[in-house]
């Protein structure tokens, strides 16, 4: 780009007054000034708020400066802007994980109204009395930092001052640690709200129910009482309202409130659905284990789960399903209602049992596998290391014999067969099939039948030496004990289910295909990132699902007057009134007990015109509902750090990058990125 700024001239073709005025001040050689020289000046500038900033105005001379000058690769940083289109292009020194405030203020100081309210004689609306607030020293602190940024010949500089102040009434922003600038600017404005609050004594009001009364009464009711109390420049500017409609579930009783709201927090498609991904496996060995992914609401229900993949596994109805965490090849948890989504995280790995539901009285048995390594003594082993595969589970018979626990475990090997026929049918329950010519076996159906049909040596009386050649062991406080075939097996009823230890030899190793239960999918597949990261979503879509009519959990019941109790309530929010400055805060960060996540989604904003008429129910609103996008603070990384920078649309139109202490340009096809964390929207007016 050029160095030498252009001016327009007047009728006479000379430059108008105001320019040449301003040419005095910002012309100044780039040669670097003493720092405590540049201080001077600042507290010179600072004192001067009707002489030289009263003829800087966001919304009055600055509309007619037209042209701008800058050196991107200089050494100063690529931030010094020279002419008068400079004036605001001035960046913010980081003091170490500081660009979080450096981006929130950076959108704030450029929200032409706030401006103009700070460059002219806001002293005069400090509220020092005020118990809610700072004693005014916030508002001061912001507008002289504002006063600072817009001073003429501005150059870069720390904001320690406003950091110290900020520190002194939020001590979660003392230190240098990295947070978020959504949270950083609901702060400031609260804040600076109270500093400016034009309330003195704040009266007591109620908020009275609509009780059937017209919306537009109710509303301009709850917005006095609003009024009553809060009354600011940030209210004037911020401060929007919407209706609140709350039905009981049990009595069906209506409750209709209007609310102020200062940024309107939307959450992205999938910050309020979650996939999951199972693993199920039947409990009487008619199929393999199939994967299936379910779409579940994140704040949901154990309920929310059970009914998706009910659906998505064709669960009849004669079936139940348990689900549980494996963790090392054994249950570790079973999942049971009420439990919350939340507390499972992305790389759990769950698997659901069907399980039929006429049996739920019966003993449950679930079989963990270990590879045969070595010989026991005395029948007693260890929990060992080498577990391997998923667990199977199946209902026993009640009473229960240790042929029982042998033949089930069979039963659920079906499927993993390589040899078809060595499968055990199902018809081996039924004793009259089983009598052989010598009629040496009248019953398989029983212990001593199963036990002569896999074939032992009688003679040695070592029933446990199978064809088969598994074992199996019933875990007791601290061993695992052999169980014998023709040994009845006492469950006892204080334990969920029966913890069963098979031996595999490596001939059974050979003959089934243990690959095929030998891998648990994660509830998050990895690839789910993918597809994720190149989402793209409109606007208006985040609008409308913020907006949707939900069902408040059961941690958030609400107390309906007519039960006379807490009760779970749906809640739907609509639109009423939109502020002169509207604020949108795209819910990219999730945070739950075990995981915290940043969606990357591609969120598709109106630049020029963005048109909320369809969703604000006050169809009689004077105001227009269309608006104008003029600053972006963006968020670059993950959860744990990352970046934060801002894009600022200064006189014309023109875009800034300003990346805490570096100011560039950047053309307009930059501006919408999935880094887009909270945008700054001005009404246009109606002309």
């Amino acid at each position: 780009m050029n160095e030498s700024a252009s001016f327009p001239n007047d009728s006479s073709g000379k430059p108008s007054r105001e320019y040449l005025l301003q040419l005095q001040v910002d012309g100044f050689s780039d040669s670097n000034n003493d720092q405590d020289e540049w201080d001077d000046e600042m507290a010179e500038a600072h004192s001067k708020v009707g002489g030289t900033y009263a003829d800087v105005k966001m919304n009055g001379s600055i509309d007619k400066m037209n042209s701008y000058s800058t050196r991107p690769n200089s050494s100063q940083l690529g931030h010094r802007f020279r002419g008068v289109d400079s004036l605001g292009l001035i960046g913010l020194q980081n003091l170490g994980n500081t660009c979080f405030m450096n981006s929130a203020i950076q959108c704030l100081v450029h929200s032409p109204e706030l401006v103009d309210f700070f460059l002219g004689d806001y002293c005069k609306e400090l509220n020092h009395e005020n118990p809610l607030g700072m004693k005014g020293d916030l508002a001061l602190a912001f507008g002289e930092l504002l006063r600072k940024l817009w001073a003429p010949g501005a150059r870069p500089f720390a904001p320690r001052m406003f950091k110290l102040k900020i520190a002194k009434f939020a001590s979660q922003f003392s230190g240098y640690n990295q947070h978020d600038s959504q949270e950083f600017l609901s702060f400031l404005l609260d804040g600076l709200h109270e500093d400016l609050n034009r309330v003195k004594c704040k009266p007591c009001t109620e908020a009275k129910d609509a009780e059937g009364r017209p919306d537009e009464e109710v509303a301009e009711e709850h917005w006095e009482n609003h009024l009553a109390r809060n009354d600011s420049i940030i209210v004037d500017l911020f401060h929007g309202q919407y209706r609140s409609t709350l039905v009981c579930s049990i009595c069906s009783k209506v409750s209709v409130t209007f609310d102020p709201f200062v940024y309107l927090s939307l959450p992205l498609p999938s910050t309020t659905m979650r996939t999951m991904t199972l693993t199920v496996l039947s409990t009487d060995g008619t199929m393999l284990p199939s994967t299936f992914t379910v779409t579940v609401p994140k704040s949901g229900s154990f309920k929310d789960l059970i009914d998706a993949l009910s659906t998505a596994c064709s669960l009849q109805d004669e079936e139940t399903l348990m689900v549980a965490e494996i963790y090392r090849n054994r249950i570790v948890r079973v999942l049971e209602d009420p439990s919350d989504l939340d507390l499972i995280r992305d790389d759990d790995k769950l698997v659901a049992y069907r399980l039929p539901k006429e049996s739920e009285r019966c003993p449950l048995v679930v079989f963990m596998h270990q590879e045969e390594e070595k010989q026991y003594p005395h029948g007693k082993i260890t929990f060992d290391r080498n577990l391997f595969g998923i667990p199977l589970a199946a209902r026993l018979p009640d009473p229960c014999y240790g042929a029982d626990i042998c033949m089930q475990f069979l039963k659920l090997l079906n499927p993993f067969l390589i040899s078809t026929e060595d499968i055990v049918d199902d018809s081996i329950d039924d004793p009259g099939n089983h009598a052989n010519e010598d009629n040496e076996i009248e019953d398989v159906g029983s212990p001593t039948g199963l036990i002569g049909k896999l074939g032992s040596d009688s003679d040695s009386g070592d029933d446990t030496n199978l064809d088969v050649d598994f074992q199996f062991y019933k875990k007791d406080v601290v061993w695992y004990t052999l169980i014998e075939m023709n040994e009845p097996l006492f469950v006892s009823k204080s334990v969920k289910w029966l913890e069963v230890l098979v031996v595999w030899s490596d001939e059974m190793i050979e003959k089934y295909d243990t690959s095929m239960f030998n891998s648990l999918p994660a509830v998050l597949k990895p690839r789910s990132f993918m597809w994720r990261a190149q989402d793209s979503v409109s606007l208006y879509k985040c609008l409308e699902a913020y907006l949707k009519e939900e069902p408040l959990g059961p941690e958030n019941m609400w107390y309906c007057p007519s039960c006379q109790k807490h009760q779970q309530a749906s809640k739907k929010l609509d639109l009423w009134t939109l502020p002169d400055i509207l604020v949108i805060h795209l819910k990219r960060f999730s945070y739950t007990r075990f995981l915290n996540t940043k969606l990357e989604t591609y969120v598709d904003f109106p630049i020029d015109d963005l048109d909320f008429s369809a969703y604000v129910n006050r169809k009689n609103s004077q105001p227009s509902n269309q608006y104008s996008l003029y600053a972006i603070s963006n968020h670059y990384g993950s959860t744990g750090g990352g970046h934060y920078t801002s894009f600022i649309r200064h006189d014309h139109g023109r875009w800034f990058d300003f990346d805490d202490d570096r100011v560039l340009p950047v053309i307009d096809e930059r501006i919408k990125t999935s880094a887009a964390y909270v945008l700054f929207y001005r009404r246009v007016r109606n002309s």
